[in-house]
């Protein structure tokens, strides 16, 4: 009997690495076929494209064990690189615009949920932490202390994200949005002799931001690292193409591995909500950094990736692809999820008090 169990657990332990192989597999099919089509951001969006719909159609796959952890560290340290003292005293002066951006968003957000709660697509707590553009884990960990339904928020957060990282991306690259703001890009060639220095220095930001119970900590830890190493005049190395691309793909395996066979038929109405109410969102950030563009002098592109409801990692890999001002973004949504996560909680009770919840 001992035997059989010790095989049945070898052959679980086996049937999971395959499960793990084959969503590498889908995805790097996927970021090749996103290439073939010369969409943007292939090994990102095409991934995460690839692995959410062969889940949702059945297929058995699984996400290695740390697959977004390290994926966001390696994306953590190649933002990191376009930080340097001239950068940053640029970004100093842009202060209240970042600011201005955040304040904006937790206004759009506090919008949208009362939509949702129009149309009776949630309750208060559900509908105004689903509605936020802060990060996933972030709002639904603030959503389980509100009693709200923590799936739905979550499976809300995916759904924005799955949505932004598809429009965005693919509508710069057709408008032709490219240029550089805020540093040039990639000053850095690839040295391998600095990478053990900046391996070491990336994983203490990191477990000091964790320490600190700081969100984000495997993108934000290790890119302010690096960040402070490049503002002091260090030598640093580039990031060669190849990690790059890996980073991309494990984070789109993690994010594609969130959907499984039932998410559509999981509240449909709400999830049509949420759909609507992000590209809303999206139009509305969109107008946004059509009026203050010409106000701030900085590009019209730069400041929709810095409007855009997405994570903090996709879209400043969209600002890298099309050679936009990563800073600028970087700095937008670090400020803007501060901003969601201080201000959600108090900014949900003046909510609650505004709206009348659905019976």
């Amino acid at each position: 009997m001992i035997k059989r169990f010790k095989d049945r657990l070898a052959a679980a332990g086996w049937a999971k690495v395959g499960a793990m192989l084959a969503a590498i597999g889908v995805a790097l099919a996927g970021a090749e076929l996103w290439k073939a089509l010369n969409f943007p951001l292939p090994w990102l969006v095409g991934s995460l494209y690839a692995v959410a719909l062969s889940r949702i159609n059945g297929l058995q796959l699984i996400s290695p064990p740390g697959a977004r952890q390290a994926g966001q560290w390696v994306i953590g340290i190649n933002m990191g690189l376009y930080f340097s003292a001239t950068v940053v005293a640029e970004l100093v002066s842009h202060a209240p615009l970042i600011l201005g951006m955040a304040l904006f968003s937790l206004l759009l957000g506090g919008l949208g949920a009362a939509l949702l709660m129009r149309f009776r697509l949630a309750d208060a707590p559900t509908a105004f932490f689903a509605a936020m553009p802060g990060g996933a884990s972030e709002m639904a960990n603030l959503s389980d202390m509100w009693n709200a339904s923590v799936d739905r928020v979550a499976a809300a957060h995916v759904t924005r994200v799955m949505l932004v990282v598809l429009v965005v991306p693919l509508g710069l690259a057709l408008a032709g949005s490219h240029g550089a703001a805020l540093g040039e890009l990639m000053p850095h060639p690839v040295a391998w002799q600095h990478f053990p220095a900046m391996i070491a220095v990336s994983l203490l930001g990191i477990a000091l931001f964790l320490k600190l119970r700081i969100p984000n900590a495997w993108v934000l830890g290790n890119l302010a690292a690096i960040a402070i190493l490049g503002i002091a005049g260090y030598p640093l190395s580039g990031m060669p193409g190849w990690l790059s691309a890996c980073g991309q793909v494990l984070i789109g395996v993690s994010l594609g591995c969130r959907f499984g066979p039932g998410f559509l038929r999981q509240a449909p109405a709400f999830l049509a909500g949420v759909t609507v109410q992000s590209m809303l969102l999206l139009a509305a950030t969109v107008a946004a950094a059509f009026l203050v563009s010409p106000l701030a002098h900085l590009g019209f592109p730069n400041l929709i990736l810095s409007f855009a409801p997405g994570g903090i990692a996709e879209m400043s890999l969209t600002a890298s692809h099309l050679n936009l001002g990563v800073p600028l973004v970087v700095a937008s949504h670090v400020v803007r999820l501060a901003i969601l996560t201080i201000l959600a909680p108090v900014s949900f009770r003046i909510f609650s008090r505004l709206v009348q919840s659905p019976t």
